[in-house]
């Protein structure tokens, strides 16, 4: 799954995993650290985002924790360690139960499901969000290419999405409004983090490009393969970058909309996939050579635009 997401919509980012770079592997010991979270959108890829946190009201920021130790650990399952796919499909299916008995009244066993009873119990959460979370992560371990754009989509639904829509309920800010505003800032956040990680999934054989797309253009795998950056890939990646900004500026009203630190941090957030997908412009869509990263010089910028 992906590393970096949106959250608190989805609008907290979590930290790669070690797995993701070399560039990014000094950022993956995953932490809740001074109650400074690092919480993931997609659950994957998140060292772009490393906003959340003190901007998040306190009496929140343990909801929020346990919602990144779910969504982490599982993803674990799918991504980390060299376990076979029947393996990590049997351990995705026990969370996946866990969650359903949690829908039925059962009693847990464990810490993180008896901690994740509890905050859907005290702060009135949609459990299936925490279902498509795990739908998510499986998709992860069965499918590694994409037809076209409605799958890519589909699959950011239910690997992106639901953390924002657990955030804005505990945040009781739950109009339809705001709930759409925030999928698309949360998938807008893990497509950046697709174009910005093309070269490492592909490394694992994933392709998150449409491949649809990718024939219209002229781009094969073999070109990804290759790490080819011409004429036809930089329009591909173009295509690409257009609609995730136009995605995510459709979701950047939310910002606004909620009150005091969390809309800041959300609009912090925003201005953090902006800013990736500049400098992915500025590499000439190289990100085979050039994988564009935030810097900790890039956060007074980003916070200033946040203002």
């Amino acid at each position: 799954m992906r590393k970096e997401g949106l959250e608190p919509s989805c609008l907290a980012a979590l930290e790669p995993k070690s797995s993701a770079s070399t560039n990014s592997a000094t950022f993956a010991k995953k932490r809740v650290k001074n109650n400074v979270l690092y919480l993931r959108v997609s659950v994957g890829h998140y060292e772009n985002f490393p906003v959340a946190s003190l901007l998040l009201p306190a009496p929140l920021r343990e909801p929020v924790a346990v919602i990144y130790r779910f969504a982490r650990s599982a993803d674990d399952v799918a991504d980390e360690g060299n376990d076979p796919p029947e393996v990590r499909l049997t351990k995705l299916a026990r969370y996946r139960a866990q969650v359903t008995a949690i829908i039925l009244g059962a009693e847990q066993q464990e810490r993180l499901f008896q901690d994740v009873a509890r905050i859907i119990r005290e702060h009135n959460l949609p459990p299936n969000l925490f279902i498509d979370l795990v739908d998510a992560f499986t998709q992860d371990v069965t499918k590694s290419r994409y037809a076209d754009y409605a799958q890519v989509l589909d699959y950011c639904r239910r690997s992106a999405n639901p953390v924002g829509r657990l955030l804005l309920h505990l945040f009781k800010r739950t109009s339809e409004t705001q709930f759409r505003q925030s999928d698309a800032i949360c998938t807008a956040l893990q497509l950046i983090n697709f174009w910005q990680d093309i070269a490492i999934d592909y490394a694992k054989n994933r392709i998150y490009l449409p491949l649809e797309e990718m024939a219209r253009y002229g781009v094969s795998e073999r070109d990804v393969a290759e790490q080819r950056c011409d004429d036809p890939w930089r329009r591909l990646m173009a295509l690409q970058i257009q609609r995730s900004r136009a995605l995510l500026l459709s979701g950047a009203p939310l910002g606004r909309s909620l009150p005091g630190r969390p809309g800041l941090e959300i609009r912090a957030t925003v201005q953090g996939g902006l800013r990736i997908l500049e400098k992915i412009e500025s590499v000439g869509y190289d990100v085979f050579r050039r994988r564009p990263v935030l810097r900790w010089f890039d956060w007074p910028l980003l916070i200033a635009r946040a203002l």
